[in-house]
């Protein structure tokens, strides 16, 4: 067998001239550059799979209507039953203080985690309320940078121990010292804060509204019309007087009053307006100091949850009538917040009843909510 094996010879390259390579390798250069850049634009207009969410500042989806109970740092959680957090939908945990430099203290911030876990594990959101003295609001409100200061603790806060939204207590804002104007810019500049990406609720306490003046002047069109306060707790209570007798500091009238003021003639939209309710009662035309009685106090010494007064005894006061909201008249104020408002808020939890005689209980059988 024979094998043909055949070689090609390939003639070997000229030297290319030196001014010939030259301008091979500027074409060369130029071509790589070209393509580079398109290769560069492309890349650029196609799509990032995973683009940078944008920041947007709207308020967080309504809850419907608010149910919002307040609970006191100073009442133990576990003396209130599961199915009173299930009727609301909103626990406020009272309170965080304010302090002139804009410093945010909770008290006892054990009580807050125990406090939060039950409300979230029946259902409520939890807002953390923060009050203060009068001059540490001022304080704090009258300068940017303190403000922001405070505003930062907050939002700290609100991610720390996983809260949803912070109610405002200050008591009050008032147009006679500047503080009307220092409150608006606060509760605008952490209406923006909270708002980031529809995050976390804003609420605020207000006066009851039934009388002119200063601090019902406070609360700004801005504020009651705008979009930086989710909603509103009415304080309709406390309308009491230590020298006028038979006079109840929170009947169905001052209800009507408030939501009447602050809806129809301030414009607060009835989204955001939500009915305050005591648990809780007063005495009238004698000190207040030691005559007040939780509710569940006053049926112990035998009030009535139908009625709205008994005669009580406490130490160095005997036989004095305290007012107080029976069942049937939180049954008309659940009603006239259904119809009219938006919401009700019972303070406080700790102070009604946890039985069949609940006032909680009675607003929510009014309003048909399930617990």
């Amino acid at each position: 067998m024979y094998y043909i094996v055949i070689s090609l010879i390939l003639p070997m390259p000229l030297p290319t001239p030196p001014n010939i390579l030259s301008r091979r390798s500027s074409t060369l250069l130029a071509t790589l550059g070209m393509l580079l850049l398109a290769s560069a634009c492309r890349k650029s207009e196609m799509p990032n799979p995973n683009p940078p969410s944008p920041l947007t500042i709207k308020p967080p989806p309504s809850l419907g209507f608010y149910v919002v109970g307040y609970m006191p740092s100073y009442r133990d959680p576990e003396a209130v039953p599961d199915q009173k957090f299930r009727m609301c939908n909103v626990i406020n945990y009272a309170f965080a203080a304010v302090s002139a430099n804009g410093d945010l203290s909770i008290a006892n911030p054990a009580r807050l985690v125990v406090v939060a876990e039950k409300a979230r594990r029946n259902g409520a959101k939890v807002f953390l309320s923060i009050n203060g003295t009068p001059t540490n609001w001022a304080q704090m409100s009258a300068s940017t940078v303190t403000r922001l200061s405070f505003i930062r603790q907050i939002m700290n806060t609100l991610r720390t121990y996983n809260l949803h939204g912070v109610d405002i207590d200050w008591e009050f804002p008032s147009t006679a010292d500047g503080t009307a104007a220092t409150f608006t810019a606060l509760m605008k500049e952490l209406g923006d804060s909270c708002h980031v990406n529809a995050a976390y609720y804003l609420s605020a306490a207000i006066t009851a509204g039934k009388y002119p003046g200063a601090f019902r002047d406070a609360i700004s069109t801005d504020l009651l019309q705008g979009d930086k306060v989710d909603f509103f707790n009415i304080m309709a209570y406390d309308d009491f007087s230590t020298t006028i007798p038979y006079r109840h500091h929170s009947d169905l009238a001052l209800a009507q009053t408030s939501l009447n003021y602050w809806i129809n003639t301030r414009g607060m939209p009835r989204q955001r307006a939500v009915l305050g309710l005591p648990a809780y009662g007063r005495p009238s035309g004698i000190t207040q100091t030691g005559t007040t009685l939780t509710y569940a106090a006053i049926l112990t010494q035998n009030g009535s949850p139908l009625a709205d007064s008994a005669t009580v005894s406490v130490t160095g006061f005997n036989a004095y009538t305290v007012y107080y909201n029976g069942q049937p008249t939180i049954k008309r104020k659940a009603k006239l917040a259904q119809t009219l408002a938006s919401g009700i808020m019972l303070w406080e939890k700790g102070q009604d009843s946890h039985d069949v005689n609940s006032l909680l209980k009675a607003a929510c059988d009014t309003l048909g909510r399930s617990y």
